[in-house]
């Protein structure tokens, strides 16, 4: 007798295109530019990211990553997306990722981004996420989506409310950013949610 497969397929990160950035999934090519990139921005982006390994941009490190995100896909427990130029293909500009999805009763997961410090500033994260929050209110029927930030870092929590997060309250110590446990500022953005007036593209 021919065993059924019952398995879940999940959806898939969609590519996803804005005005000015072009979404996808991260591929084996994109080494170079994010190691190049991460590289440049290096000191922009640590103080709000968990310590770097040692070898932290390496090929190796950068397979474990993919391979990660692979596992997490075919769960349904993540999805990545790479940022990349619309009129420039080949230059990368940053990174998304929801994690810790749950679905069930909760149907939620959690935001996390970067950008490489060239590219910050110019709104380009901006468009990002609110494709970004369109694919996964839409395609994959999440509720809420979560997102945190250390006390300090204003930037983010600026563009957290432009894409029409809400500010729920402070977790103490709730992540070890760059080998210190850092409290944090808890936002999140409801499927209903308004966007704020000056949040068109």
């Amino acid at each position: 007798m021919r065993l059924l497969n019952f398995a879940t397929r999940h959806p898939e990160p969609g590519r996803l295109e804005t005005r000015r950035t072009v979404l996808q999934r991260p591929q084996p090519n994109d080494f170079q530019a994010w190691a190049d990139l991460r590289r440049e921005s290096a000191d922009f982006l640590q103080p709000f990211e968990p310590s770097w390994a040692a070898d932290e941009l390496s090929r190796s490190a950068f397979r474990a990553r993919l391979r990660r995100h692979e596992a997490d896909i075919a769960s349904g427990r993540g999805l990545p997306w790479f940022l990349f130029d619309r009129h420039r293909p080949d230059i990368l500009l940053g990174g998304i990722t929801i994690s810790n999805i749950r679905h069930g009763v909760a149907e939620t997961g959690t935001l996390g981004y970067w950008m490489g410090e060239e590219h910050a500033g110019k709104g380009l994260m901006k468009e990002a996420l609110l494709a970004v929050c369109g694919e996964l209110f839409e395609v994959h029927h999440l509720h809420r989506i979560e997102a945190a930030t250390v006390l300090n870092n204003e930037r983010s929590q600026a563009l957290l409310t432009r894409c029409g997060f809400k500010q729920e309250g402070m977790a103490r110590q709730y992540l070890r950013i760059n080998g210190v446990w850092r409290d944090h500022n808890l936002f999140a953005r409801l499927a209903e949610d308004q966007l704020p007036a000056d949040s068109s593209l």
